[in-house]
């Protein structure tokens, strides 16, 4: 590895530093990983000078090496000043990136637009809730971080498609979001939208304020949550779970508490669909090359299917994901695969239910029809749906229900039948 970055005095000048490498031209990868270890082991001087010679050997304008190695540069330079400071993510990267809010906003606009990530989720947990509330008079979805709610118009088009003009149901979305100005502006939008179809519409924003700590602010979601008589409920949880995992020992806590909380309120149908990554280790090595190589693989899609002159991909690569790989870096978001999730919902009395074969193909034609491309995938394992990139799996969809009692009662008595037998 990279002698050169064994802790010196700061002073202290290397004139050649590529050269006394075990290799003797480390790559600009095989450098970013020696800077993790080196901040794996507490050695801050000499990881601010690996991070000097990787911010000279990459480029946000380069190919997709070159632009991964610049964004997790970023993330390391960021945690470094953090631990050397004691700052919180929160405060410090914002500074750093120079992004406002309409950034951002910006930004996942742009991520919807020119990627299939969010729209695959979006219109598999949709279909989902579709098929769950079919029938059903009066609609209640409880949305965790809506954000700007880009989810919802396709789902109120297809209630309106498939529904009586001179007697629709009627929908109701409780919205959650750490933001009020920007939920009141989601409902306004949702509300003329739905307007336009003919629905009757309402829209009821939730406010989870940031500063509570996530098993309060839960308490307060679920107490000021109301279901009407007559209600079916349908509970959408699409890139929201992981937020509840903590950098603690019982780092799924508030997870079983939120999951339990949401079965206790007997819902037809619970949408999740999160990133297929592992990215909850207590080590901050093995955490980092975990994202390396699954942002790795994201950057590749999009170099593969965007121009290079792409300004909507910089954009979004520079804050959304450069973001969201510096909240993964620092441990503030943790990311676990579809396996923890489903033994997490079991646990709280949820099911996994296979997706229907319309939601899968909807799902296949959207990839089609909008990315052309045949490098990305989509797989069905063990009911939850699957998007990926060549042969890395990126994104998972799955839904859940309330076990079928009398099913599981069938199946006790068949089993102990054939013990019988």
């Amino acid at each position: 590895m990279l002698s050169s970055l064994n802790s010196r005095e700061e002073g202290e000048q290397d004139p050649h530093p590529l050269r006394r490498c075990s290799s003797p031209y480390p790559s600009p990868r095989q450098l970013l990983i020696r800077c993790a270890e080196l901040i794996h082991h507490a050695d801050l001087p000499a990881a601010r000078r690996a991070i000097s010679l990787l911010s000279a050997a990459s480029s946000p304008f380069g190919d997709s090496a070159d632009r991964i190695v610049h964004q997790f540069t970023r993330a390391l330079s960021l945690q470094v000043d953090r631990l050397s400071l004691q700052s919180p993510l929160s405060t410090s990267f914002p500074s750093a990136a120079g992004d406002t809010d309409e950034a951002i906003q910006s930004s996942y606009l742009h991520l919807n637009q020119i990627t299939p990530f969010l729209r695959f989720a979006h219109l598999t947990a949709n279909q989902a809730i579709l098929e769950a509330v079919d029938g059903h008079r009066r609609i209640h979805i409880l949305d965790f971080d809506t954000s700007h709610g880009v989810q919802w118009p396709p789902l109120l088009q297809a209630i309106a498609d498939r529904s009586d003009p001179s007697d629709p149901p009627s929908i109701r979305i409780t919205g959650t979001g750490t933001d009020m100005d920007v939920l009141r502006r989601t409902a306004h939008r949702l509300h003329f939208f739905a307007n336009s179809l003919n629905l009757p519409f309402h829209f009821h924003p939730l406010l989870v304020p940031s500063s509570l700590p996530t098993s309060a602010a839960n308490s307060t979601s679920f107490a000021s949550f109301q279901l009407h008589s007559g209600e079916t409920l349908a509970v959408n949880c699409v890139f929201f779970l992981h937020k509840l995992i903590k950098n603690e020992p019982d780092c799924y806590r508030d997870v079983r508490s939120f999951l339990r909380s949401i079965r206790a309120l007997n819902p037809a149908v619970v949408t999740m669909a999160e990133r297929e990554a592992s990215h909850n280790s207590p080590a901050f090595l093995q955490r980092f090359i975990e994202a390396l190589e699954h942002y790795t693989v994201v950057f590749e899609s999009l170099e593969a299917t965007l121009p290079p002159t792409s300004r909507e991909r910089m954009v979004v690569e520079r804050v959304w994901l450069g973001r969201e790989i510096a909240a993964v870096v620092a441990g503030e978001d943790r990311f676990e695969r579809f396996e923890k999730w489903e033994e997490m919902m079991r646990a709280a009395g949820l099911t996994a239910a296979p997706l229907s074969p319309f939601a899968v193909s909807q799902a296949r034609l959207l990839l089609r029809l909008h990315y052309p491309s045949e490098g990305y995938q989509l797989q069905v394992v063990r009911d939850s749906c699957f998007l990926g990139w060549q042969t890395k799996p990126l994104f998972s969809v799955e839904q859940f229900n309330k076990p079928n009692i009398l099913k599981q009662w069938e199946e006790l008595v068949r089993r102990e039948s054939m013990k019988r037998d």
